[in-house]
C-alpha cells in the first residue's frame, strides 16, 4: 500500500489531517503532540472538555498509553463485529488536553490496513474525530464533508475520497479495570 509522503510531513510538523478510517473519516494529528490537539479542538469549534478518542495500530500500542488494560479488552477488540472503541481509565503518556477530567481515554485498537501502516511508520497513536464541526451530523463518506472542514486542516488525504459507502461510528464502551462495562454507543 503506497501511503502519501505528506501524511507523515504533515503529523511531523505539528499539522492536521482529514483521512479515511475504520469507520468515519477523520480529523487526526499525533495525538502525543498538545499543539496539533489543540489546532483540532479550534478547527472542530468543540469545547476542550470533551475529549477525543486516538487510533492505535495493536495492543502493544494501547500498553503505551493505558496504565492497565482490563483482560476482557483483547477478547472484545477481537470478536466485535464492528469497530469498538473501549474508554479506559488511567491514561498515560498522553497531552492533559486529550485525556478526559477523569483521567480516561477513549481508543480503538483500529483494524484499517492504512490507518495502521499510518502509526507503523511514525510509530504514534492518532486522534480520530469526526470531520465535521462539533454539534453537526457525522460525515457518512468523504463527499458529505463541508468544504470549511477541508480547507482548515493541513492536509486532505486522497486515499478513498470516491468511495460513496455511507460508513458509520464505532461502537463505544467504558471497560473497569475489573471488567465492568457500560455501552456508551451502540
Amino acid at each position: 500500500m503506497q501511503i502519501e509522503p505528506e501524511i507523515f510531513e504533515t503529523l511531523k510538523n505539528s499539522g492536521i489531517i482529514l483521512y479515511p478510517t475504520d469507520t468515519i473519516w477523520g480529523i487526526g494529528c499525533d495525538a502525543t503532540n498538545e499543539t496539533a490537539i489543540d489546532k483540532i479542538y479550534k478547527i472542530k469549534q468543540r469545547s476542550d472538555t470533551k475529549s477525543m478518542l486516538i487510533l492505535v495500530d495493536s495492543m502493544e500500542m494501547l500498553s503505551r498509553y493505558v496504565k492497565e488494560i482490563p483482560e476482557l479488552a483483547d477478547q472484545l477488540i477481537e470478536y466485535s463485529e464492528k469497530p469498538l472503541t473501549i474508554i479506559y481509565s488511567d491514561a498515560k503518556n498522553l497531552p492533559k488536553n486529550l485525556v478526559n477530567e477523569d483521567g480516561t481515554i477513549g481508543i480503538r485498537v483500529t483494524k484499517d490496513e492504512f490507518c495502521k501502516a499510518i502509526m507503523y511508520k511514525t510509530r504514534k497513536p492518532i486522534v480520530s474525530t469526526s470531520a465535521n464541526i462539533s454539534g453537526e451530523k457525522s460525515p457518512a463518506n468523504f463527499s458529505e464533508i463541508s468544504g470549511e472542514i477541508k480547507s482548515k486542516v493541513d492536509y486532505v488525504v486522497k486515499y478513498r475520497q470516491n468511495e460513496k459507502t455511507k460508513n458509520t461510528a464505532s461502537s463505544i464502551i467504558k471497560l473497569g479495570v475489573g471488567g465492568d462495562i457500560k455501552i456508551i454507543r451502540d
